[in-house]
């Protein structure tokens, strides 16, 4: 499919949503009632729900229990009007995020340590990510005198570095990864330039979902007196509590002495409502530099942590619940069911004649393919309700587990679906994969600025009102 079938598909996908409520152009004359909002709020509610509670969703929600989402919802409730801008009205928001840094952390190595581990709150990963890079060019500035601070970080590594690096003026190389899908040690060691100011891994990868060599990785960095940052958006609550059951998990946390920032996601496998993230330093010396402040504003003193001033603290109240209500024992089972159900996953997909499983990830399936259409088989997986995510380079797609898979008969449907899918396209070689032609694009023109345009277009289309 072209990029114009591409944006059809969107258009198709929107209609249902855009037909069910009305277009506002402009704020309506005359408010509708809060009963007529209500339903109509429902209404998309229920058919969005559908698919993720049946489990046929890679990652996206990581708990989903009713009765958890009615607690998480409830604490919302309670705390709606929260503001941690404003820590004298709601003192309540600081006691919080200072609780959830401090539970994330002593998860992460800092019971371990003598450095006093320390980090804040932000809205999600890529903020995390955002805000440690920031960081660490105003650390090379300062400490360093470098004018164009540099980073080194694995092909694998996040996007979000990508955009670290656009907007904070930084240079960004991206290194290539070892056979395993992970980063190669001595590319990023070549990599490094007297302007360098952090290497980065990935614990783990969202590609293939495998951890780099982080132990080595962040030695490099502290021989040569560079930041590391682990990006553990993705695995930092989960990886933890897989090591305490028994599973081979390398280190990455701040039991390396050479890691000196890790970004970890709660609204992921720490089960909060989406938009909460923790971003942890080894010291509150390198955090400083993450910080605003100023004195000099007619306003009076402005001063905020990370890069938004006023935030909903009623997020932080719910991260904060999730987690003293979970407790170690309910991690410890969220995630031995999750890891379970990954293992019998991979052991379905590796009796699938045509698959083959990418990288040794224990919740993570990428699913590749020597002699079929890959992406053909992610369309055919599309058509029976599965959102699976398309990879690139090798060319696949994954399956992040949650406890939504952990369901009764998820693990059946998903291996059943694959099975009829590779039927498919085995019978219909005619037909070419979406993911092939988009991602196909993207690695072939030359010019990454068109695929970038493309991208913005179709962000835009997003944004327009029937």
């Amino acid at each position: 499919m072209d990029p114009t079938g591409l944006m059809a598909e969107l258009e198709q996908t929107l209609k249902p949503y855009r037909d069910r409520l009305p277009g506002y152009r402009r704020i309506p004359p005359v408010g509708q009632s809060r009963e007529t909002t209500l339903d109509q709020l429902e209404a998309l509610r229920t058919i969005e729900e559908a698919r993720w509670q049946k489990g046929f969703v890679s990652g996206a929600v990581y708990h989903g229990d009713a009765e958890h989402i009615r607690f998480l919802n409830e604490i919302y409730a309670l705390h709606s009007q929260s503001n941690p801008l404003h820590a004298d009205l709601w003192p309540s928001a600081v006691k919080f995020e200072a609780e959830i840094v401090s539970m994330t952390a002593g998860m992460l190595g800092a019971d371990r340590t003598e450095d006093p581990i320390c980090g804040t709150v932000s809205s999600g990963g890529t903020e995390s990510i955002l805000l440690a890079m920031k960081t660490y060019r105003d650390w090379g500035r300062d400490q360093k005198g470098i004018d164009r601070p540099h980073l080194v970080a694995p092909a694998s590594a996040h996007a979000a570095f990508d955009k670290a690096s656009e907007y904070f003026g930084l240079d960004l190389t991206r290194t290539p990864l070892d056979a395993d899908g992970k980063a190669d040690l001595q590319a990023v060691e070549a990599a490094v330039t007297p302007n360098t100011v952090a290497l980065i891994g990935s614990a783990p990868s969202f590609p293939l979902g495998v951890v780099d060599p982080i132990e080595s990785l962040s030695e490099l960095a502290r021989r040569r007196g560079l930041g590391f940052h682990t990006d553990a958006c993705l695995g930092g609550f989960l990886l933890p509590w897989a090591e305490r059951l028994g599973y081979p998990v390398p280190a990455f946390d701040f039991r390396l002495p050479g890691v000196t920032s890790i970004s970890c996601d709660t609204h992921k496998f720490g089960y909060a409502a989406k938009g909460s993230s923790v971003v942890l330093y080894r010291s509150p010396e390198l955090r400083r530099y993450q910080y605003f402040a100023t004195a000099d504003w007619p306003g009076g003193l402005y001063f905020s942590p990370t890069f938004a001033g006023s935030r909903p603290g009623a997020l932080s109240a719910v991260c904060w619940a999730a987690m003293v209500t979970l407790g170690e024992d309910g991690y410890l089972a969220a995630s031995r069911r999750i890891l379970e159900t990954a293992a019998r996953m991979r052991t379905g997909v590796s009796q699938i004649d045509g698959l083959s499983l990418l990288g040794d990830s224990l919740f993570v399936l990428a699913i590749g393919s020597e002699s079929l259409d890959v992406y053909a088989v992610l369309d055919a997986m599309a058509k029976q309700g599965w959102n699976l995510n398309g990879i690139q380079n090798p060319a696949g797609f994954h399956l992040c587990v949650t406890q939504r898979h952990a369901e009764p008969g998820v693990v059946e449907a998903f291996i059943d679906g694959l099975r009829s899918a590779v039927e498919h396209v085995r019978s219909h070689p005619e037909e070419t994969g979406v993911m092939r032609t988009v991602y196909g694009l993207a690695a072939s023109v030359p010019v990454k600025g068109v695929v970038a345009d493309f991208l913005k277009g179709y962000i835009d289309l997003m944004y327009k009102v029937d």
